[in-house]
């Protein structure tokens, strides 16, 4: 009975076309719903995993924000990225079965549990879950090849533009608002990503709403000109 309770049906989730194969048959569906084991709660500064720990199972995140981030050396959290709602999360302890990061969730979150044995078995059944699997890793290592060109060769109004693109466009896959957005993570935290001090997240900021680019009221972001956003990021492009 409780796994009733917990448990959400993928093929009813409509978050599924993110973070689930597309264009599936009934019987296919079905197989997907014995994917997750369990929906579990994780409060805001909560950790769901940690570096270290055994690694059991992705997770979806059906609400909510996290951010994923390393200890350096010298005692120092690096943020490594932010995953939202309808991103899967875990990939990272494939290879040697423990998780390489910590995964902090930013506010009150919300994630289905998919046990990794469980995916291999469906997998093996199910073709297109193998092959979304394998996007998915695909899609993170573009994406970290993508955060490697933004940190070595980047100006710092071109590292935040680009950032805040990124976002408002994933935030659009999901139905939000393509130029109001309420920043989850901290100044701090978004210049531990872009390889930023504080002070020059803060001024870029500044420099951005002083030309009329952004509107910017704490944490809430107006974009104004997503066009001159994506030409501080690529002069080339045409006006």
């Amino acid at each position: 009975m409780l796994k009733d309770t917990i448990n959400i049906a993928c093929s009813n989730c409509n978050l599924r076309e993110l973070c689930m194969p597309i264009g599936l048959g009934a019987d296919d569906l079905v197989r997907l719903d014995d994917l997750v084991a369990a929906r579990r709660p994780v409060k805001r500064g909560s950790s769901l995993f940690r570096a270290g720990e055994k690694f059991t199972s992705l997770y979806a995140i059906r609400v909510g924000f996290f951010k994923t981030c390393v200890t350096t050396e010298d005692g120092r959290d690096q943020v490594t990225g932010f995953q939202m709602a309808g991103e899967v999360i875990g990939l990272d302890g494939i290879v040697n079965e423990q998780h390489t990061c910590n995964a902090i969730a930013l506010e009150d979150a919300e994630v289905c549990v998919m046990p990794f044995d469980r995916i291999e078995e469906i997998s093996r059944e199910v073709v297109a879950l193998q092959r979304h699997v394998h996007k998915i890793m695909s899609r993170e290592i573009v994406r970290e090849h993508g955060v490697m060109l933004l940190l070595g060769s980047m100006r710092a109004e071109e590292r935040l533009a680009a950032f805040l693109l990124n976002l408002i466009q994933r935030l659009q896959a999901r139905g939000f608002s393509r130029s109001d957005l309420v920043l989850r993570m901290t100044r701090e935290e978004i210049g531990s990503y872009l390889g930023m001090k504080l002070e020059t997240v803060s001024r870029t900021f500044s420099r951005f709403s002083e030309d009329g680019i952004v509107e910017v009221n704490q944490r809430h972001i107006v974009i104004r000109d997503a066009e001159a956003l994506r030409r501080v990021v690529n002069p080339q492009v045409c006006h």
